[in-house]
């Protein structure tokens, strides 16, 4: 499908002195909309000066500081505008015209404030601020409007580039479809990764800037597509060139193909805000987001009796309970809950039928007891919502609980890779019938998760998920049916795993899904989970102006990706090993945590993508990940205490090893580098020495937890618990506090035209 770049960004508010933009422009990006704040706030100062009968000629040189500031601002702000438009003719007209407009506006501006050297600025003799106010207002107006239209135009060109990447992408993977020959198609491949990671910088700058957190969510969970299709692309492509007979193999490759090419179709209707042929995207209405809607409607009624039919709050609620079919026609609900939500929907009902009755009663006759009586009535039925969307909920999240613990060992993956090698067409066959059974399970879990997901990028990434089981169940079965009949081919052996770490990738993802949906439903948090321990902006921010924070380039980030990549592999693993434990509250499980969760932002760092923005964020992050480790040292040592003399040696060995390890990281995070080459090898270093902590920490977990199950076990492998000190106590309960993830966004995608564009000078 062919698109153009639409308008992304503008002003659809005023501020509060009457200045508004032009109301057809939209502001949908954070770049555009913090380039403006400085300027919007600097008139507005200008406006809404006191008018004192008198001035003194320090209130007048300020006044005509901040007019010629800001006219020599946009000065310079138009020039680069201008230079934009003469690169880009398509553009060139309205770019020139919004120039004009901008230039015009500032010189009126400077004009007006020119009251320094005046010795009766008020006087009808000269036009000033302090006698034309109006003119002041029409040309911030003016300014405002025009500065918008320009940086909204400078945004189209960053839509431009990334729907002309996209067609290199698109025409490149239609070369790759054609190839017939190795060499080919080694060739075009690698112009084919160069031109993925092009468009992968592209989009991810672009999902950081945007404003909507829906839209961001959908973003990624494309972006998530796009990065593993392009591993599952090279292996199916590779087994199909080796076996171009075979029809499993050409079923493998078609639908990776076909994944990819849906995934790059949403990437740019996120970025140009249309679909195709117009039509409106209708999002599924969730359990949670229709309880919610609906509470609120009850409890309006405490303010206006009026404001709503009873047939719409009655629409409102069979929505909802039709909804809860979802759960009570599953076969995956329990018994036991299926129940508790019908006899909820059925008291809902009756809730709102009481509160119906006395409601349309005291539009009638307005007393005090019939008041008292609609607040019961509110109190009651938002109760009864409140227990139905508790009981999804439980139903939801326990289900897939019991369904992540169930697959977790992955069987029949690894029985379709035995009966594959094996060349077992029958056991292959058995297997992806089950294989099957197991997609159609874990369909239903993201469906219903999807209900109780709290926040709508939660929803967003469990209708990918849904999408993933979906696509990668049949694609798992066509490379393992390829090697069945190609029992020898390693390239099939190959391609099949690939498929096989997508799905355990997926399943890994789904447990950190579930924790997030259940953080937000405790009200721990409501974003993804990120470890994040960065200065606050106004806090601890006295010795931010002597630091001189680093971006890596592209080529420095392309030489550290295999490294992050390690990185990312081991959190997994780390994670994996963490959701082993019973006891999600120990010690050394919240440690642990919270370690990956700082690794793996820090493997987000070499993607250039995440909340580390900067080379200072990156070592900062590996001083707070070395403290923590430190500290998982410790409860090491407190957990040797308990152990008998046969496990005790190794433990403290690892103890050891973990704290020297962490020291070394604290060092290398602390050393000073002056210069470009030496601040990515201190980059390099304190990334690997990362990577280095948690491969120790992939043995550690496993030690711990089976010293822990023996002595659950009764083998007295551990002394009994000494009492807990009240240092002990501080240390458990303060040890890991992950904050509520925060998303803080740079002039991204204007950087290139914008970074320059300072509007006012400091007085």
């Amino acid at each position: 499908m062919a698109t153009s770049p639409c308008s992304s960004s503008g002003v659809s508010s005023s501020s509060s002195s009457g200045l508004g933009a032009d109301a057809g422009l939209e502001i949908r990006t954070r770049s555009v909309e913090q380039t403006l704040v400085p300027l919007v706030s600097q008139i507005t100062t200008l406006i809404n000066h006191k008018d004192k009968p008198k001035r003194s000629d320090k209130t007048l040189q300020a006044i005509q500081r901040v007019g010629q500031a800001v006219n020599l601002a946009v000065g310079r702000f138009v020039t680069v505008g201008e230079a934009i438009a003469n690169e880009n003719h398509e553009l060139k007209e309205e770019m020139s015209v919004a120039c004009i407009e901008a230039r015009r506006a500032g010189e009126t501006i400077a004009q007006l404030t020119d009251v320094a050297s005046l010795d009766h600025p008020e006087s009808d003799s000269h036009i000033t601020i302090f006698t034309d106010k109006t003119g002041v207002v029409k040309a911030a107006r003016l300014l405002l409007s025009s500065v918008t239209k320009v940086l909204v135009l400078a945004d189209r060109i960053v839509i431009k580039q990334i729907i002309t990447s996209r067609n290199k992408v698109l025409a490149t993977m239609e070369q790759l479809e054609k190839v017939s020959s190795f060499q080919e198609f080694v060739q075009i491949f690698s112009q084919f990764g160069n031109e993925m990671v092009e468009f992968a910088h592209l989009t991810g700058d672009r999902q950081n800037d945007l404003k909507d957190e829906k839209k961001k969510a959908r973003m990624a969970a494309s972006r998530a597509v796009l990065e593993k299709c392009t591993m599952m692309l090279l292996t199916a492509s590779k087994t199909c060139l080796r076996h171009p007979d075979c029809e499993s193999a050409r079923i493998n490759k078609d639908g990776v193909f076909h994944r990819m090419r849906l995934a790059l179709e949403q990437v740019i209707e996120i970025v140009t805000d249309s679909r195709p042929n117009g039509e409106n995207e209708v999002a599924p209405i969730s359990i949670y987001s229709g309880i919610k809607e609906f509470k609120n409607k009850v409890e309006g009624l405490r303010e206006n009796l009026y404001f709503l039919s009873k047939e719409n709050l009655s629409t409102m609620l069979e929505v909802i309970l039709e909804h809860t079919e979802d759960f009570t026609d599953s076969a995956y609900t329990s018994h036991e809950h299926r129940e508790h939500i019908l006899e909820l929907s059925k008291q809902a009902k009756m809730e709102l039928e009481q509160l119906v009755s006395v409601w349309m009663q005291a539009q009638n006759q307005k007393t005090k007891d019939l008041m008292e009586d609609l607040e019961v009535a509110i109190l009651k039925t938002c109760q009864c919502m409140n227990e139905l969307k508790r009981e999804v909920h439980s139903a939801a999240t326990s289900l897939a609980a019991d369904l992540l613990k169930y697959h977790t060992d992955h069987m029949v993956l690894k029985a379709l890779k035995i009966t594959g090698v094996e060349g077992n067409l029958e056991a292959v066959a058995e297997y992806t019938c089950k294989l099957s059974e197991q997609k159609e399970q874990l369909v239903e879990m993201c469906r219903l998760l999807r209900h109780v997901s709290g926040t709508e990028p939660l929803e967003i990434t469990c209708i990918h998920a849904e999408d993933t089981f979906q696509v990668t169940g049949p694609q798992i079965i066509s490379a393992a049916e390829t090697l069945a009949l190609h029992p020898s081919s390693k390239i099939a052996k190959e391609n099949l795993e690939v498929f096989c770490e997508a799905w355990e990738s997926q399943l890994s993802d789904m447990s950190l899904l579930l924790r997030e949906i259940n953080d937000v439903f405790e009200g721990r948090r409501g974003e993804k989970r990120v470890y994040l321990s960065l200065p606050r902006p106004g806090k601890h921010n006295a010795n931010l102006k002597a630091l001189k924070p680093v971006k890596l380039d592209t080529e420095e980030q392309a030489k550290i990706a295999k490294l992050g990549l390690e990185l990312h592999l081991l959190t997994s693993d780390v994670d994996s090993e963490t959701e082993k434990w019973e006891d999600q509250e120990n010690e050394i499980v919240q440690h642990g945590q919270g370690m990956s969760s700082m690794a793996y932002s820090m493997y987000l760092f070499t993607r250039g993508e995440g909340l580390l923005k900067t080379t200072q964020d990156l070592f900062h992050q590996a001083e707070i990940f070395a403290t923590e480790g430190t500290k998982l040292a410790s409860a090491l040592h407190a957990l040797s205490d308990q152990v008998q003399d046969d496990d005790k040696p190794l433990l403290l060995l690892e103890a050891e090893k973990l704290i020297s390890m962490c020291k070394q990281l604290q060092i290398t995070a602390k050393a000073s580098a002056q210069g470009k080459s030496a601040t990515f090898t201190k980059v390099d270093a304190c990334i690997l020495k990362t990577r280095n902590v948690m491969a120790l920490l992939c043995q550690l977990l496993p030690l711990c937890c089976k010293l822990l199950r023996k002595n659950k076990a009764g083998n007295g492998c551990l002394k009994p618990a000494p009492p807990w000190k009240e240092d002990r106590i501080r240390t458990s309960t303060n040890a890991r506090t992950p904050e509520r993830r925060v998303d803080t966004f740079g002039i991204k995608s204007l950087e290139n035209h914008v970074t320059n564009m300072t509007f006012l000078e400091s007085k």
